[in-house]
């Protein structure tokens, strides 16, 4: 007789409604349909030799993404045993190759796509999704900054694919409960519009007007199809990645990663980072000096999350903000600059009297800084004589070269090591391999915002909370800095090893959860209470 799993439903307030059958695994094929040795050992052995086979990574990650469409639970078994191979695959630096070639590798669909077209029928289309009952986890964008690549329109979906397949192997959460959304406002790249393959809407883009009824329509419609869904924005262009945060945050769930999970990401790499400078040069920690090279949506909202780190050094917020520095393409931002955009203004100086301050070297000589950050896009931007001068500056110069991919990044490591005679204390936004120096092994940081988001949407998830809070984003933060353990410390990582990934989102959602009780005042009933509990005190 066959055997049937029930799962429990609840209502808003964690009561049980009723049962629920839950989906069956898929059924084995009859005697006769498969070869005779065929087995799951030898199958799993034969899927990982063929994707090796392949020279190219955009290769490697079409044929990922076919394995995904052809046995689900194959694809993430192999990424999960094999997680520092296959996430630079999935996620940083080859998605962006996928998302530059989008219109030409596609194979079938995936998610969903919501042009300007269907404004004032959104409702509708969200309502088809087969697994609307299901959905949790939606990573939305509209592809106009995507990575450090520009504006690359309905050809960013790849980038939404691929972080929810992190979602699914970082924190657990079920397939079938992620919604990858690409919204087609248009492109503004002329390659786009003139590309016959192109899968988009090849027109310019509409305008902030146009876009924010849109959104706006978007947005509620997904809160009436999709009660229960937390809505990651993900590589919007600046001005809108900041105002369409401010606009819904308070109101929906949601939260934007290139402004907070790149910023907790870094304020946690820097933690680490500022107490192993301090230790070389007896510097206390609330005496270091940030210079940011780059001042878009992820400068200036990492900037903003390493405010706490001040914080927490006991400085007030002006104090803590007075070590900061920001430096975009016109140098040095200073409070009297004419027609300066909204979102830099708060980090602009006023402290500053004398000519504008362009080059970076000047820069670095006026502000004296423990740490550099980049996240400018502008690939070799951190020059010898940069990277020298902040060595002569400091005795282990802090050097974050965060641009995504490796070929928009500032600074590559084996330089970064060589130039400062292996004093360097460094993280990147893509991977990088350990480098031999004068008889010692160098291993690199990488300020991958996977550490974050999965931990900080399941535990936004488990706390049924109906906002994400700075507090819930900070907590993320400090979780990921603690969890490094005893061997990571000796090797003086900054990040924890990427295969303990499954681990560390459990630890960043416990404290997601726990930060959001105390910020939202969560009235949770009893079995939530119990569910909750086993959840956390189990870790």
């Amino acid at each position: 007789m066959p055997v049937r799993v029930l799962n429990p439903t609840f209502d808003d307030n964690g009561r049980v409604i009723g049962l629920k059958v839950a989906p069956e695994p898929r059924p084995a094929l009859p005697k006769g349909r498969t070869p005779p040795r065929l087995t799951t050992k030898n199958h799993y052995e034969r899927t990982l030799l063929q994707l090796r086979s392949k020279e190219k990574s955009l290769e490697k990650y079409i044929f990922l993404s076919q394995l995904k469409d052809a046995d689900e639970s194959l694809f993430y078994k192999v990424t999960m045993d094999n997680m520092m191979e296959i996430v630079p695959i999935l996620y940083t630096p080859t998605v962006g190759d996928a998302c530059l070639n989008f219109s030409h590798i596609y194979r079938r669909p995936e998610g969903l796509f919501i042009s300007i077209e269907d404004k004032g029928r959104i409702g509708s289309i969200l309502g088809s999704w087969p697994k609307k009952d299901e959905a949790r986890i939606s990573v939305v964008t509209d592809g106009s900054r995507i990575l450090g690549l520009g504006d690359l329109g309905i050809n960013g979906m790849p980038i939404c694919i691929g972080k929810l397949s992190l979602y699914v192997a970082g924190a657990g959460i079920r397939p079938s409960s992620t919604l990858p959304i690409c919204l087609d406002l248009g492109v503004n790249t002329q390659r786009y519009l003139e590309d016959p393959l192109y899968l988009g809407r090849q027109e310019k883009r509409v305008s902030d007007d146009e876009m924010t009824e849109f959104m706006d329509e978007f947005m509620h419609e997904m809160s009436i199809h999709f009660p229960k869904l937390l809505v990651q924005f993900e590589d919007f262009s600046t001005d809108h990645a900041f105002y369409y945060l401010d606009r819904y945050r308070k109101q929906y769930q949601c939260f934007n990663d290139d402004i907070s999970g790149t910023g907790a990401v870094v304020l946690s790499g820097f933690l680490n980072a500022a107490k192993l400078s301090s230790a070389a040069s007896g510097l206390p920690l609330s005496e270091h000096r940030i210079l940011f090279f780059g001042a878009g949506s992820a400068g200036v909202g990492v900037a903003m999350q390493l405010l706490s780190f001040f914080k927490l050094q006991g400085l007030s917020e002006e104090e803590a903000r007075s070590r900061i520095w920001t430096v975009d393409s016109q140098g040095l931002i200073t409070a009297d600059r004419k027609n300066l955009a909204a979102h830099k203004h708060y980090f602009a100086r006023t402290d500053y009297q004398g000519p504008p301050l362009k080059n970076l070297l000047d820069i670095i000589e006026y502000v004296k800084p423990t740490a550099l950050m980049g996240l400018s896009t502008i690939r070799g931007a951190f020059t010898q004589d940069v990277v020298e001068s902040m060595a002569g500056l400091n005795v282990r110069p802090i050097i974050f070269p965060l641009s995504n991919p490796l070929t928009m990044c500032e600074l590559d490591f084996n330089d970064a090591v060589e130039w400062t005679n292996g004093s360097v204390i460094f993280a990147s936004g893509s991977p990088y391999k350990p480098v031999e120096f004068e008889g010692r092994t160098h291993i690199p940081g990488q300020g991958n915002n996977m550490y974050v988001f999965p931990g900080l949407g399941m535990g936004s998830l488990l706390a049924k909370s109906d906002v994400v809070t700075d507090n819930m984003i900070e907590a993320s933060s400090l979780a990921l800095a603690d969890s490094l353990n005893k061997e990571e410390r000796e090797l003086e990582l900054l990040y924890p090893q990427i295969t303990r990934i499954r681990e560390i989102s459990a630890e960043v959602a416990v404290k997601v959860i726990r930060t959001a009780q105390k910020d939202v005042s969560l009235i949770i009933p009893g079995i939530r209470i119990h569910l909750m509990n086993i959840f956390l005190l189990g870790r």
